[in-house]
């Protein structure tokens, strides 16, 4: 196929020039690498090849110097500008290098910037001193006006004359720190690369003339400084210039993509080096380009996929190119390709902020931030330290430890993991699960690294991963042990890391010039391909969002000829449409899914090609998604199923397991049969987390456990009387009960200051609230003695089963149980608005009853339950539900109405309701009644097992 790199090669070839005396200058190394194989194959006899340079090497070649590294030079930048703000004034002292770094890296660029496009730094700086004075003098407001603002705007108040003397210092010593950092660069030897690109291009009238010929190909935008350097060899040496471009966006101004090339075209020196025919191939190639709109990102991958599967095996898969503006669709697209593609080479490395051993370094620095020292002893915050248990590179040493570990943090809900009980799995854990202070943090990372390496030998990806990442964080601790500024602390370190990290790429392996390319956008310049699939051809992709990261505002860098957006731009568009110079079949496919942040709207560059080029409307390509109706589940009870029920029996073996069913189970029975199986015959428990916030079921949790407190008999008393007088010693404690209670929910140790979020604060407020209305309603209504409080009871009713008659094993904890006046009153607190209506004891069981008392069927049971374990009871049983929300209410009453009458006494309706239990749980053994779903949608909505049933 035609190229422009072959073309050039062929033109020099004819040129006549002997081709060790030529010097070729490309944009990037891959075009010379491509360049000098079209012109192996171009060549008929044994010759030496051209030189062949990028642009940067002619500069670094001629300064004679290479640029040092950014975190050297902001090193010191830092200590160039500590001096000047020393000098400045004694109370003035400058930041710490961890705050100086962050925004030196921006005063940095800025100077590249000033330096490769040759603007004047000193007048520049001073301009925009000037305009941050303007912008913080308030002084042409007048009183009334400034008092107008502030009503608008809360955050505009009268400056701080010290702070605004601290702001404008900061602006005015730009000038001088870019000065003074020159000199500061040549007393060290060091450069950075914008310095050199300024000393050459001032230097030109003295540069000797070179020993051979000059071509420059293939460029598109050039520095200032460039600029001034390849009009200087054109005009001075008699340099060439090819330029690679087409008539669609160079003769019509509105096209961004010829922005550069219109201006130098009127150049008096370049001018003259564009051909006199400019090529006119785009506009032809309308039939030719087809575009995909496609649902999701990742769905681009198979689509690739397919795409390739139309090659043929005697096409050359080195003519087609993949690009990919993000390289998170790197590894889903090779998965894609299909058995075909014998050869790939992949040019753009992949990122190893994207990889698992990246996030489990990430995890471990930041799990510093969350240490709790107490005395000599310290612990983790819950939360890291569940997510670097769940890595496997922890997971793998020991699966049982972790495992357990994992299973008593949630169940004991522990805020804080002492280290001693995270050190116990071994020698990896004792590693990552220590205090470290600032000095022994590159120690430890790089220790932690070869322990990691000695674990990842059957893994090359991951170790490929840890070896990039290894030789960044040497090259970072080399450059702060020359350049020491004390103990770095840990919050930068884990800041640097994130910064420095983030750009480090893993490099593939393969052969550059064979097999299908896979590329980023701009390794593709100069690049020329038959078939040409571009992904991800979004807005705020394909060309990228943003903008250009400066202290420097858009108007002063407009007006000094520095880079703005716009020609960001006008260089993205020129890439897109080089792309298809000469290519026969172009695949654009973009994503009409909105992700992370991005809007799916398609470029700019494919609408303008439909309203300018008429190519046609996208493909819409769905994805093939097996989207089944939701069937009827139903489990039958089996031998196995039915073996595993019986821990619901009693056993006369003392070993074996009994499962007591709750008021719980039973209510979730009869709400749905199948969710009962699931969660209480298979096992299938919800997700267990540490609670961190307030929760309803918290709520009641530290509400029980506080009332407990207060109520609860001394040890070894049966009993406890509460009367009048008691009630109001216990009023001044309920502080202190709810604070034991939020301690032991929290796994505090006694004695240890209590640290209340904000949600707590307000909690703790209002369980106090609840506490005192609940002893005023007690108060109130007489003497009584509490008999037990959150105790557990037990229970049997015999049923008949598969293996005869047996006793269902039944139990719960009842809140409180007390005798007022010769009535046991069983009373269970409640948080929520609970009905107490009942409409009959049958209709407690009524499964198809969409108003079924469910909390009243829960009281009925512990009624049941305390029956059973004080058989010899007379007394009358009566159970209660506290609303506490409805307590404040005059009228509030506690106890059921059944039929418009208050419940007097549960042994009256414990024949019925003994009836209706013994129904259900023979319903409940029934081998011939399965576990199936309920027809009642709604009771589907909170259901954690919806998604197995595909409700």
């Amino acid at each position: 196929m035609d190229s422009f790199l072959n073309n050039t090669a062929l033109t020099l070839l004819k040129s006549g020039r002997d081709m060790k005396d030529v010097v070729v200058v490309l944009p990037n190394r891959r075009a010379g690498l491509f360049f000098t194989r079209h012109l192996g194959h171009l060549i008929q006899k044994p010759l030496w090849m051209p030189e062949v340079k990028t642009i940067e090497q002619v500069f670094y070649g001629l300064a004679e110097q290479t640029p040092a590294d950014d975190l050297t030079l902001i090193f010191e930048l830092y200590q160039v500008y500590s001096k000047l703000r020393d000098r400045a004034e004694e109370k003035d002292k400058p930041e710490n290098f961890d705050r100086f770094y962050f925004w030196g890296e921006l005063i940095l660029k800025d100077f590249n910037d000033l330096d490769q496009f040759l603007a004047d730094a000193k007048t520049v700086y001073r301009n925009l001193a000037e305009i941050k004075a303007f912008e913080s003098d308030l002084s042409y407001l007048s009183p009334e006006q400034v008092e107008l603002i502030s009503q608008f705007w809360k955050s505009f108040e009268k400056q701080n004359e010290t702070e605004k003397e601290k702001f404008l210092r900061f602006w005015e010593i730009l000038g001088q720190l870019y000065t003074q950092f020159q000199v500061h660069l040549k007393t060290t030897g060091l450069a950075y690369s914008g310095q050199l690109y300024r000393q050459v291009a001032e230097s030109l009238s003295t540069a000797p003339k070179p020993t051979k010929h000059y071509y420059f190909v293939g460029f598109n935008a050039f520095t200032l400084a460039e600029e001034k350097l390849i009009k200087h060899f054109v005009k001075e040496f008699g340099a060439e210039v090819f330029w690679d471009v087409d008539a669609y966006y160079l003769l019509d101004s509105r096209q961004e993509a010829g922005l550069f090339f219109r201006d130098y075209r009127k150049d008096t020196i370049l001018g003259p080096t564009f051909p006199k025919e400019i090529p006119d191939q785009i506009k032809s190639k309308a039939s030719r380009i087809f575009t995909h709109s496609i649902p999701l990102k990742t769905n681009q991958a198979n689509l690739v996929g397919k795409l390739m599967e139309s090659i043929g095996s005697d096409e050359a898969l080195e003519e087609t190119v993949i690009i990919l503006p993000d390289e998170q669709l790197l590894f889903p697209m090779l998965h894609s390709l299909p058995d075909s593609i014998g050869k790939l080479n992949v040019t753009m490395g992949y990122p190893i902020r994207n990889a698992p051993i990246y996030a489990f370094l990430d995890a471990v620095l930041d799990l510093q931030r969350y240490v709790k020292v107490k005395g000599h002893s310290f612990s983790f915050y819950h939360k890291p330290v569940t997510d670097l248990l769940s890595f496997p590179y922890l997971k793998d040493q020991d699966p049982i430890f972790v495992e357990k570990l994992l299973e008593e943090i949630k169940k004991s809900n522990q805020f804080d993991v002492p280290s001693e009980k995270l050190q116990a799995g071994g020698e990896l854990f004792s590693l990552i699960f220590r205090k470290l202070e600032s000095e022994a943090l590159f120690g430890y990372l790089s220790d932690l690294m070869q322990a990691l390496a000695g674990q990842l030998k059957e893994d090359p990806i991951q170790r490929s991963y840890l070896y990039q990442a290894f030789k960044q964080l040497t090259r970072i601790r080399e450059v702060f042990a020359k350049n020491p500024l004390g103990p770095v602390k840990a919050d930068f370190f884990l800041k640097l890391f994130r910064q420095i990290f983030r750009e480090v790429k893993l490099p593939f392996e393969g052969e550059p010039l064979e097999g299908l390319q896979v590329m980023g956008v701009l390794e593709s310049r100069n690049l020329d391909f038959r078939r040409v699939i571009i992904c991800d051809v979004n807005e705020g992709s394909f060309p990228p969002g943003g903008g250009i990261n400066s202290m420097i505002p858009f108007n002063l860098r407009r007006a000094f000829r520095l880079p703005v957006q716009e020609q960001n731009d006008a260089i993205y568009a020129y890439t897109f449409y080089r792309l298809l110079h000469q290519a026969e079949e172009v695949h654009l496919i973009y994503t009409t899914a909105s992700d992370g942040g991005k809007s799916g709207e398609r470029s700019r560059f494919i609408q303008q090609m439909q309203a300018e080029m008429e190519i046609a409307s996208p493909e819409v390509v769905l994805v093939p998604v097996g989207l089944t109706a939701g069937r009827e589940i139903k489990i039958e009870k089996t031998d196995s199923v039915l073996r595993s029920m019986g821990k619901f029996l009693f056993n006369p073996d003392p070993a074996a397991y009994i499962q007591k069913l709750s008021a719980s189970a039973i209510n979730m029975f009869l709400d749905c049969r199948l969710r009962f199986y699931f969660r209480y015959v298979a096992g299938l428990k919800e997700k267990e987390e540490v609670v961190t916030e307030i929760d309803p079921m918290t709520f009641g949790t530290m509400l029980h456990k506080a009332i407990e407190l207060l109520y609860a008999p001394k040890e070894g008393e049966a009993f406890r009387e509460i009367d009048t007088h008691e009630i109001e010693r216990l009023k001044p404690q309920i502080p202190k009960a709810v604070d034991d209670a939020i301690r032991e929910f929290y796994q505090a140790e006694d004695g240890e200051e209590l640290q209340l979020s904000g949600q707590l604060q307000i909690a703790r407020a209002i369980f106090i609230k609840y506490l005192k209305a609940i002893l005023n309603y007690d108060q109130q209504n007489g003497t009584f003695r509490v008999i037990g409080l959150e105790k557990e009871y037990m229970a049997g009713i015999a049923v008949p089963t598969p293996w005869g008659k047996r006793e269902v094993a039944l139990g719960g904890y009842i809140d409180r149980v007390d005798q007022k006046n010769g009535v046991i009153r069983l009373i269970d607190y409640k948080t929520g608005k609970d009905d107490k209506k009942v409409v009959s004891v049958a209709s407690l069981f009524e499964r198809e009853n969409k108003k079924r008392n469910k909390a009243a069927m829960q009281t009925m049971l512990y009624a049941y339950f305390y029956q059973y374990r004080n058989p010899n009871n007379k007394l009358p049983l009566k159970p209660a539900i506290f609303n506490i929300k409805d307590i404040y209410d005059p009228k509030f009453n506690p106890f059921l109405v059944l039929d418009g009458e208050e419940f007097g006494n549960f042994m009256e309706y414990q024949e019925e309701f003994e009836l209706g239990l013994k129904g259900l749980l023979a319903e409940m053994f029934d081998p011939d009644k399965p576990f199936d779903q309920t027809d009642d949608l709604k009771k589907c909505e909170y259901c954690p097992y919806k998604e197995i049933c595909g409700r």
